[in-house]
This record gives C-alpha cells, sequence and structure tokens, in this order.
C-alpha cells in the first residue's frame, strides 16, 4: 500500500543552502569503502580477509576516515563476489571468522572508526537453506512464498512469465525442475541466476531480516550499507517491462520500472528505522538506491526511513561545470529538505574509476565496464587530473562523503585483465560482449617491491594487478607530497578543521560557465573545468589538486582558500 508519506517532500526554493543540523556522527561522516577481497591478503591465497583489513587499518585512521563500509564477507558461493548470500550471520571462511571480524571490529573502533557492514536483502543465494528448501517444496507451499516463484506463461508453462531481463544479461526467470523431475515453475532474479529475489510480502522474510539486523547490531557494528535498496518490492501483477535501449541497468534514469522504486519499500525501511533506533549510538542506514533524481533519492531518507542514500545523480555526472552545479544545488536543496544530509561519491565497486570514468573517449553505460577491445577508452594523465580536482571539490561539501579504497592513490580502471581472468557475472552471461565490474576491483596496491605489491606475501592475486600498479603503492606515494594519497590526508584534514561537513554553502557569482565556486564555511572553493586559465580572488591556497604558479588557475584544477 503506498502511504500519503510517499508523495514527494515539499522542498524550499535554492538559496544559500546548508547541510541539515543534528550530532549524529554519519552526517558529516567520511567513509571508506573496502572491498575485502582486494584489499589486503593475510594469509596469501589471493583473496583479501578480515585479518589483512585489521592489519591495515592504521593506514586508514593515518588517512583521516570517519567510518569503513565493508562489502559483503557472509558466507557466499561467490558467485557474484559475496553478493550472493547463503548465511546471513557467519563469515565466509575465506574472508575468516566470526572472532576475526570481532577483533577487526575492536581494533578499527579503538582506532575511532566506526564500522559499516553491507546487507543484501533482495536475494539470497540458491544455495541458501530457504532456496533449498523451496526447490523440495510444492508450488504454493511456504517455502516458495519466501521468494518470487510463478508459473510460466503458454499452453504447457514453458514461457517466463514476463519478458523482464536481468541486469547481468538474459532473463530475470529462470525454470525449476519439481521434485518430480517435471518442468515446474519459474523464479525471479533481477541479477545472476544464483541470486533469487525474497518476496518482501512474506511476514516471514520481514521477520528474518529483523534477526539478521539485529545479530550484527549486537556485535556492535554502526551501520549497514543496504544493497538493492530499492528493488525489493516489485510492482503487483509484475508486468511486461522493457527498457530503453541505451538505459541505466540499475534504474537511475527511468521514472517507472515495476522491479525498482516501487512505494511499498518505504514501509520495510521504517520498520529497520525501529530496529535501529533500540539501540544506542547512531546506528545508520544506507541506501544504495539508483534513482533518476536527487528528489527520487531523497525519498529514502526522510527522518522515519534511512539514515543516508548514495548520491548517484551526482556519482555519474561527468566534468561539466554546468552539470555538477546542478546537482550539487539539487541535492543540497532535496536532501536538507526532508531532515537528511547530503552525500557525495565517485568511485564504488560497482563503477569504472573516477580517475578514468572522468576522461574517456566515449559512451560507457553503467555496469558495462570497459576492456582492450571497446570503443571508448580512458586518457589516463587526463583522467587523473581530472579525478583529483573532482575528489577537492566533493570534500569540500556539506554533508557525507565515501571514498572507494585505491582511489586515495589515484588508481585508474583496469583496462587489460585477461578474458581468461574475469570474474564478473556480467562478462559471462553477456556471452563476452560486455566486460562488466572487474576492473576497479584489482587488488590495491601497498608496497611497490613487495610481492603482490604488499597485497600478500605470497604475489597470490585472484584478479591479476598491472605493473602500474608500483607507481600508485601506498609507499611511494606516502613519500611524495605532490601524490594522490598526500592530497587526500590534506583534504580530510583540512575538512575536519574547517567543520566543512556541517558549514553553510553558498555558490559565487561573478564566475564563468566553465567554473564551480562557492563558499563553504571559511573557505572558498574554485574549480576550473574549461579550457582556459581562470584569474583567482583573494585568499591563500589551503590546498590545490595540482601544483601551479601565481594566480591563474589551470584547466581541471582545483583549489580551497583560505578568507582574507
Amino acid at each position: 500500500m503506498t502511504s500519503t508519506q510517499d508523495a514527494s517532500p515539499h522542498v524550499p526554493a535554492a538559496g544559500s543552502l546548508a547541510a541539515a543540523p543534528g550530532p549524529e556522527w554519519w552526517r558529516t561522516a567520511v567513509i571508506y569503502q573496502i572491498y575485502p577481497r582486494s584489499f589486503a591478503d593475510s594469509n596469501g591465497d589471493g583473496l583479501g580477509d578480515l585479518p589483512g583489513i585489521t592489519s591495515r587499518l592504521g593506514a586508514l585512521a593515518e588517512l583521516g576516515v570517519d567510518a569503513i563500509w565493508l562489502s559483503p564477507f557472509m558466507v557466499s558461493p561467490q558467485n557474484d563476489a559475496g553478493y550472493d548470500v547463503a548465511d546471513y550471520c557467519d563469515v565466509d571462511p575465506i574472508f575468516g571468522t566470526l572472532g576475526d571480524f570481532d577483533a577487526m571490529l575492536a581494533t578499527a573502533h579503538g582506532l575511532g572508526i566506526r564500522v559499516i557492514v553491507d546487507l543484501v536483502p533482495n536475494h539470497s543465494s540458491d544455495q541458501h537453506r530457504w532456496f533449498q528448501e523451496a526447490l523440495a517444496a510444492a508450488p504454493g507451499s511456504p517455502e516458495r512464498a519466501r521468494y518470487i516463484f510463478r508459473d510460466g506463461r503458454g499452453e504447457h508453462g514453458e514461457l517466463p512469465p514476463n519478458n523482464w531481463e536481468s541486469v547481468f544479461g538474459g532473463p530475470q526467470w529462470d525454470r525449476v525442475s519439481e521434485p518430480d523431475s517435471t518442468p515446474g515453475q519459474w523464479y525471479l532474479h533481477i541479477f545472476d541466476s544464483s541470486q533469487p529475489d525474497f518476496d518482501w510480502t512474506s511476514p516471514e522474510v520481514r521477520e528474518e531480516f529483523r534477526r539478521i539486523l539485529r545479530f550484527w547490531l549486537d556485535r556492535g557494528v554502526d551501520g549497514f550499507r543496504v544493497d538493492v535498496a530499492h528493488g525489493l518490492i516489485k510492482k503487483e501483477g509484475l508486468p511486461d517491462y522493457t527498457p530503453p535501449a541505451d538505459g541505466d541497468s540499475m534504474g537511475g534514469d527511468d521514472d517507472d520500472v515495476p522491479y525498482w522504486g516501487q512505494p511499498g519499500v518505504h514501509e520495510i525501511y521504517r520498520d529497520w528505522h525501529e530496529v535501529l533506533a533500540a539501540y544506542d549510538g547512531d546506528r545508520a542506514l544506507c541506501a544504495e538506491a539508483w534513482l533518476p533524481t536527487p528528489d527520487k533519492t531523497a525519498l529514502w531518507v526522510r527522518p522515519d526511513e534511512m539514515h543516508q542514500a548514495f548520491n548517484f545523480p551526482y556519482a555519474m555526472t561527468d566534468w561539466e561545470a554546468p552539470a555538477l552545479r546542478e546537482v550539487i544545488t539539487e541535492s543540497l536543496r532535496a536532501f536538507p529538505a526532508v531532515g537528511a544530509p547530503a552525500t557525495w561519491v565517485l568511485s564504488n565497486h560497482d563503477v569504472i574509476r573516477h580517475a578514468s570514468r572522468l576522461a574517456l573517449t566515449g559512451e560507457s553505460p553503467q555496469g558495462e565496464g570497459i576492456g582492450p577491445l571497446s570503443p571508448t577508452q580512458p586518457i589516463p594523465g587526463l583522467g587523473l587530473r581530472r579525478a583529483r580536482a573532482a575528489s577537492t571539490v566533493m570534500l569540500a561539501l556539506p554533508g557525507s562523503a565515501y571514498l572507494y579504497q585505491g582511489e586515495e592513490l589515484g588508481l585508474p580502471e583496469v583496462v587489460d585483465i585477461p578474458d581468461a581472468a574475469r570474474q564478473d557475472p556480467t562478462w559471462f552471461r553477456t556471452n563476452h560482449e560486455k566486460y562488466g565490474r572487474d576492473g576497479c576491483r584489482v587488488p590495491i596496491p601497498w608496497e611497490a617491491a613487495a610481492p603482490a605489491y604488499g597485497f600478500n606475501e605470497t604475489g597470490a592475486s585472484w584478479l591479476p594487478q598491472p605493473a602500474e600498479w608500483a607507481e600508485h603503492a601506498r609507499d611511494v606515494e606516502a613519500r611524495d607530497p605532490r601524490s594522490t594519497l598526500s592530497l587526500y590526508r590534506r583534504l580530510l584534514s583540512e575538512r575536519r578543521a574547517h567543520g566543512l561537513g556541517a558549514a553553510p554553502f553558498a555558490w559565487l557569482e561573478g564566475y564563468s560557465d566553465d567554473v564551480l565556486a562557492f563558499r563553504v564555511g571559511d573557505v572558498t572553493v574554485i574549480a576550473n573545468a574549461g579550457s582556459a586559465p581562470v584569474e583567482l580572488p583573494a585568499g591563500g591556497i589551503l590546498i590545490s589538486s595540482e601544483p601551479f604558479e601565481g594566480r591563474m588557475l589551470p584547466t581541471d584544477t582545483a583549489v580551497w582558500l583560505a578568507r582574507d
């Protein structure tokens, strides 16, 4: 049922804008995403693990982040790198044990770093006990009611129930063999066939996830990043739907997709909000919800729902000043209008790293990735320069910011992964037509001269690391005051010193369309996305994304200025 609360919120006109007030840590936090299999490997098997994370937390404390978000580490057959969960309340042995998790959590908290874990409620693994029970049960049984099973179309049910296409390619439906071996019902999977979707109209599903939330909250986690938060409810009747040929597979450019952004999801998150509110410490929910506009995204973070939602319209905006000005303005209007902070993000485990994405020679739709034969290729030097400028802008904005592991090293997308090494389901389900997301998931470099660049001591790596990783290794960049790592350290230090996460924001007038110019608190930010140098206003330079002489700001460069 659609609640009256699900209507679009009234939002005030833009003007001088400010982040929503409030003392909660998540309103201003800089949160660092760890992709566990690619962060640090303690046992040398080529896969990162929880003890590896624990061993490297000191580096994140030095960087200056407030929290970490861990992509899934729960029990899984790893058909989709852990986003196919078989047991939500245990650690997969490839990552360690619950004891290892508790040790990691304690170490993080000891360093003043909060911990957010990934939760995948849209679907489970087909190896989950519930799905195996559903396969063994009859149509119409309580076991099948936990998932979305339907009879097929056609004279003998030989056609899928509708025409929906999987995000990973191919149909969203697979047909099962019934216990007597006859062809039977079909089950829905928005993603891979090994990831059957839960039926969130089931009270049993809802109660099970309350239990899962409490399991991790009782261990002391500070919140949850909710995977595919906009996908849990499907439109009644499951009507046919054909997406635009060049559309965003996750629904970020379409207002009416029957399996994305349905109003019923809000009831679920109001319930979850109550679960978290029973715990001390400002526990937080963050939505991965790919929606067309900041106003649509803001519906997920009204006061009785989630606390944050990823700002994907911002993440997907090109390095173009007018487009960035528009999405920043809209974000700082829409999110505070419902009492929530704006969030900012440029890279994650699902998108082309922004050190490559901001300088592509052509379009690359979300989720398709780029490889050696792609018609679209990154321009390396230009991409890093723009990425550094974009990060300098992002980390000045009021609200909360998310970083993806390795972006503080300026890591580019790895384009030349051998075909035989690729592991993303997209690569296989599209018959090798789309490269998928492996290029942003390659294990990160720590030490230039060590095996696997310090990822472990054996040199093993689940995805091959490129030779140029040596120049991006943390030990190399830590010694270079002009490195991307040094830039990020300064940005986070000055962001905290000037209280930018909760500071008032206002645009500055008098600049060309190619320039972003704004004041946040006592800092002035100027970013030149044009083709000619721009004269800077008065004020000492606190930080510059690139070194330069004089008062003319070069192209693809951003600065923070101290107010005179």
